[in-house]
């Protein structure tokens, strides 16, 4: 039986990329009897007829999958995020490294609009690199409109399924344009050549971007941690989880516990402090969460 992944899902139908050719396939029944729900970037086998008269046969087991925005098999989520225009934010930024850390997805930090930055912002940013570098992640900068950084980009696009994702306005959209300037989309709007609008259908398409695939989305429309447990947290963190090894207690959630190691890092500058008071704000959360019954 032929196989592929699903490229785009829309009223009913699944759009499966198999070779250079796309089939448009629906679900067996049997998908909703055993309340599975095929994703776009789903590996499926599939038969077919014609490549308009397919059929879902199996959905392969998924490395992980998001909900909101509803993919599967995602190797990576590049979080955009403006120097300036809006300016940088560490606590949003964080809040987004960790919900992708939760969900064991790569992360490559992209800062946009560079060129936009005075001497004391750019030296600010370069600071901010540095402290996320050191904690393990990679970190571009980059500029649009010069098109600074932005191949530096590309290698990380290569064969695998990567998500889009920051607040509005920061520069998304002109940056995918940089890496594919047919796509023609329009500012603050990263999915605008669908054709979306008030009563057009939303959905998710993974789009080709050099040698890899984009899925075409808002990105998470969510940001809160619904689903994280107060022992989670510490695991999407990686300088805390790495300095947690020498705590003193086994468990120990670095807030009053005494010779929390944790607490001693950002004490004396090895993990900066606002990456451990955005550890702390998040743990609160966390903890003031209605419980789910």
């Amino acid at each position: 039986m032929p196989e592929g992944k699903i490229i785009k899902a829309l009223a009913g139908f699944y759009y499966v990329l198999s070779g250079d050719e796309t089939i448009q396939c629906r679900g067996r029944g049997v998908f909703r009897k055993n309340k599975v729900n095929p994703l776009v970037g789903d590996e499926v086998v599939f038969q077919a007829e014609s490549i308009t008269e397919g059929y879902i046969l199996e959905v392969k087991e998924r490395k992980n999958e998001l909900i909101r925005p509803p993919v599967a098999n995602v190797d990576q989520a590049i979080l955009v995020f403006s120097a300036v225009e809006p300016g940088f934010s560490t606590s949003l930024l964080d809040r987004f490294l960790v919900l992708v850390e939760f969900n064991h997805i790569k992360p490559i930090i992209c800062i946009t609009k560079i060129d936009l930055t005075d001497e004391d912002e750019y030296r600010e940013i370069q600071q901010y690199a540095s402290d996320y570098r050191k904690a393990g992640y990679d970190v571009l900068l980059t500029s649009s409109e010069t098109e600074e950084g932005v191949k530096d980009l590309k290698p990380y696009l290569e064969g695998g399924i990567s998500v889009f994702a920051g607040q509005s306005g920061v520069g998304k959209s002109s940056l995918l344009n940089v890496l594919r300037p047919d796509l023609e989309l329009k500012t603050n709007d990263i999915s605008s050549h669908l054709g979306r609008g008030k009563h057009t259908t939303r959905h998710v398409e993974l789009i080709e971007v050099g040698k890899g695939l984009v899925a075409d989305t808002p990105g998470f429309s969510s940001l809160e941690f619904t689903d994280i447990e107060l022992e989670d947290l510490n695991y999407c963190f990686p300088e805390i989880q790495e300095k947690s090894d020498q705590c003193k207690f086994r468990g120990c959630l670095h807030m009053a516990e005494p010779k929390c190691a944790v607490k001693t890092a950002s004490e004396n500058g090895e993990i900066p402090s606002y990456r451990y008071e955005h550890y702390k704000t998040f743990l609160q959360e966390i903890k003031d969460r209605k419980p789910r019954y």
